[in-house]
């Protein structure tokens, strides 16, 4: 089978402008609050029993007064919780954007600035200013936040809130990888196969995708097992792209879930496996991957790996066509196909549309 995608076809209109969400600021823990004496469980019994065994007092002490235990001191915030993000992360955003705010200007909180970044890029409790996010992205860039670093530098790749700068956007990137920014070094990667900002270098690109690989990266994992199944900036090995494929495909990737379906089916790199290969491609298919849905047809339409099924098949059919994944070799398997078992077809993809559409 073809690769799915080819990623040296990918431009820098790969790199997304998403801002990235903030990792947990801190642990979200409340101030520990001292708790209320308990009262005595005896009652006045036990009071009056407690007087009759307490020792007798001295009378030259009894005219001195007890001293009064110190009081407690008042709690205040905890400068390490970080109330702001715990507010972000319920979607409380216009709570989240005072405590922030609170923080950036009594604190200095570089966190905090990177998040009110993130709630004006979005416009989440406040109106959408990408202005004032580039500003408080670059005041946390300043204290060396990571994620405020490469949030700067894609706006000022795509100029947003700013005029677009792809040389100074670069630089930001580096210096969010090198502080360990997954999403940087694999923005840097496209960088470098691109070929305009730095000369086209696929091994560096390789190394920054395994470099954000190594974090948990998906899209880095799917891109590095792209250089491995090709022999593009590394040496070919199939074992190393299908164990990548792999990750990615756990990490939710859509296209590693249909490239390693399909390494599995055919035993590429690791050992074949047709059921859990039609499992994939089943996930992959529903979530609406034109490619699945297609070797899911093949699949259920010749009865290898899963019981043949032939209007199921031409339904699956239906629906990679309408997403521009046709197979001209399906539709001539499907012509002998009775009415009554193609309308059902047509049927059974009118529904999957319409669920679809409804969402």
């Amino acid at each position: 089978m073809k690769a799915v995608a080819r990623l040296l076809g990918i431009g820098l209109t790969a790199i997304a402008i998403a801002m990235p969400v903030p990792p947990a600021l801190a642990q979200l823990q409340l101030t520990p609050q001292v708790s209320p004496a308990k009262k005595s469980e005896s009652g006045v019994k036990k009071r009056q029993d407690a007087k009759k065994s307490a020792p007798k007092k001295d009378p030259q002490k009894s005219s001195q007064k007890p001293k009064a235990p110190p009081a407690a001191e008042p709690a205040t915030e905890d400068p390490g919780v970080d109330l702001a993000y715990g507010a972000y992360q319920r979607g409380a955003y216009g709570t989240a954007f005072r405590l922030a705010s609170k923080r950036a200007q009594e604190l200095a909180d570089p966190k905090a600035m990177t998040l009110l970044g993130e709630l004006y890029a979005n416009g989440q409790g406040v109106n959408r200013d990408d202005a004032k996010a580039a500003d408080w992205y670059k005041q946390a860039a300043d204290r060396g936040d990571r994620e405020a670093t490469f949030a700067l530098a894609m706006m000022r790749i795509a100029g947003r809130g700013t005029p677009a700068n792809r040389d100074e956007g670069a630089k930001l990137l580096a210096f969010a990888a090198r502080l360990g920014s997954a999403p940087a070094a694999y923005n840097l990667a496209l960088l470098n196969i691109e070929g305009q900002i730095f000369p086209q270098n696929l091994p560096r690109a390789a190394e920054l995708f395994r470099q954000a690989a190594d974090a948990g990266n998906p899209q880095a994992q799917y891109a590095l097992a792209t250089f491995y199944k090709e022999g593009r900036g590394v040496e070919k090995d199939l074992a190393e792209a299908a164990r990548l494929l792999k990750a990615a495909a756990l990490g939710d990737s859509l296209d590693a879930q249909v490239e390693y379906a399909i390494a599995l089916f055919n035993g590429t790199g690791t050992p074949k496996d047709e059921a859990a290969a039609v499992a994939l491609l089943w996930k992959a298919a529903r979530r609406g991957s034109p490619i699945a849905q297609n070797r899911l047809a093949r699949v259920l339409a010749y009865g290898i790996g899963a019981p043949k099924d032939m209007t199921e098949a031409l339904k699956w059919h239906l629906i990679a066509k309408s997403g521009g994944n046709g197979d001209p070799g399906l539709d001539e398997l499907f012509a002998p196909m009775s009415a009554e078992n193609r309308q059902k077809a047509e049927d059974g993809a009118r529904r999957w549309f319409g669920v679809k559409l409804a969402k």
